[in-house]
């Protein structure tokens, strides 16, 4: 099987192919990967929206329900998640229902993953997320301490 350059040399692959799209010569595109790669595209936002509500959820249901123990780093972390989400959704506003319907699957994962870090018990946390999909992206927003 021949390797392509693709294969060989990724950055110099897009160079070549973002010459040939710029020069109109279509019938030397590399197609079937030109595809995968803008398919990726789509696929590596879908993938950190979630990696990014896992991560702030976490911190939400940290910030309230050990209030107590609530530090300055757990704030940076809710205001660079939403910071970052919010780049995400300026860059493809398209993708806002995406996060709405993934925030039920990301709170499960998060919900966990606070029960690991806290040492609470899972049963601390709700079954159902706690926070509105607006409470989440809202920057204004920090849950009160009345679990």
């Amino acid at each position: 099987m021949t390797t392509t350059l693709y294969e060989t040399d990724f950055n110099l692959w897009i160079e070549q192919t973002v010459n040939q799209l710029k020069n109109g010569q279509i019938q030397d595109l590399d197609i079937e990967n030109l595809i995968e790669e803008v398919q990726s595209m789509g696929s590596n936002d879908k993938r950190e929206i979630k990696s990014r509500l896992i991560v702030l959820i976490m911190h939400l249901l940290k910030y309230k329900y050990q209030p107590k123990k609530k530090t300055k780093s757990w704030t940076s972390t809710i205001i660079t998640q939403r910071n970052e989400l919010e780049l995400v959704l300026e860059n493809s506003p398209s993708l806002t229902p995406f996060l709405k319907e993934n925030i039920s699957e990301c709170y499960q994962k998060a919900r966990k993953n606070a029960a690991r870090e806290t040492k609470l018990p899972l049963t601390t946390f709700p079954l159902e997320c706690p926070f509105t999909p607006e409470q989440i992206i809202d920057s204004d927003y920090f849950p009160d301490t009345n679990a």
